[in-house]
């Protein structure tokens, strides 16, 4: 049975796609891909970069006139993958897009994975009621059981190389709410600076910047830092009652720049949304999600922690 006919429907459309070898992952992509071009369906394929390799050669001459991008580059911190698809699918009003997305692969960090189960929970939400098939490949042989259950969790449709079918497990709410985990402490050196009004910030952000600098990250990444620490602190300003506290530290492959306030995140979604002209607020949640390399959130009612991870090397 091939589960990648070409659809026809008006509906969001996410499946995913658990493969457990090579000639799968191209038998489940492949005709997925060419009827959505012989349908004249705009699509994006967003997957490792070996991946890509594998699909542009299977694909041939048709691999030009997809979308590509390498998911290990555009989609490091999975915060800034829903914009950009969003951004893709509204750049073809009236049509139906299709989207091959793979965010999750063998080598993700376990720093990383919560965020990414994150995301794609989030994905259905964001894109609810609107003309769009985003299939998420999995390597079910390559990573651990817990991960393929998420992939269940998260999708409502799983499409194997033999059937396809609703998921029983289907329950992405629970896995937001689970993936809301505690932030460990900082260490205890870490670098710190309250922030309880906006004159506070200018030198806290020149002294985090120093700090940064110090602990090795480049120098074309300060910049980046600074109006990371600066979103950070006036976010809470704005939205908190109350001081933020920013720290910096480096974890031994990252900067991390932290913001706690006494505010609650209450919208899962704050910083994953396209930002449009008449928004006056949200912007900052958004800049930090595309400046830094991993952002982490954790928030209760007893405040709210966001850390942005910013790659040394």
């Amino acid at each position: 049975m091939n589960p990648t006919t070409s659809a026809d429907h008006d509906e969001f459309v996410h499946p995913a796609l658990l493969y457990r070898t090579d000639a799968e992952y191209l038998d489940l992509l492949v005709p997925f891909i060419s009827d959505g071009l012989a349908a004249g369906d705009p699509v994006a394929v967003i997957v490792p970069g070996p991946r890509l390799r594998q699909l542009d050669a299977a694909l041939g001459v048709s691999a030009e006139r997809v979308h590509r991008i390498d998911m290990t580059v555009a989609g490091r911190n999975p915060g800034r993958i829903i914009p950009s698809v969003l951004h893709f699918a509204d750049t073809h009003p009236g049509r139906h897009v299709r989207i091959v997305g793979e965010p999750v692969w063998p080598g993700r960090s376990a720093t990383e994975y919560p965020a990414c189960a994150q995301h794609e929970a989030l994905v259905n939400t964001s894109f609810a009621g609107r003309d769009i098939t985003i299939a998420c490949p999995y390597d079910a042989a390559g990573l651990d059981p817990g991960t393929i259950a998420d992939a269940r969790a998260t999708h409502p449709l799983v499409w194997e190389a033999d059937q396809r079918y609703s998921s029983a497990e289907y329950a992405p709410d629970r896995v937001v709410a689970r993936y809301n985990e505690p932030l460990h402490h900082s260490p205890a050196d870490a670098h710190r600076h309250l922030i309880a009004a906006p004159t506070d910030l200018r030198p806290a952000r020149r002294a985090i910047a120093d700090r940064a600098s110090a602990l090795g990250l480049p120098a074309h990444r300060v910049a980046d830092l600074e109006l990371i620490a600066t979103e950070l602190a006036t976010n809470s300003l704005v939205h908190a009652d109350g001081p933020c506290e920013l720290r910096v530290w480096s974890d031994g492959r990252d900067i991390v720049c932290e913001g706690r306030d006494t505010g609650r995140l209450t919208d899962p979604l704050a910083g994953r949304r396209p930002a449009k002209p008449s928004d006056n607020s949200g912007r900052g949640l958004l800049m930090i999600n595309d400046l830094a390399d991993l952002v982490r959130t954790y928030t209760s009612p007893q405040g709210t922690t966001i850390r942005a991870y910013l790659r040394v090397r």
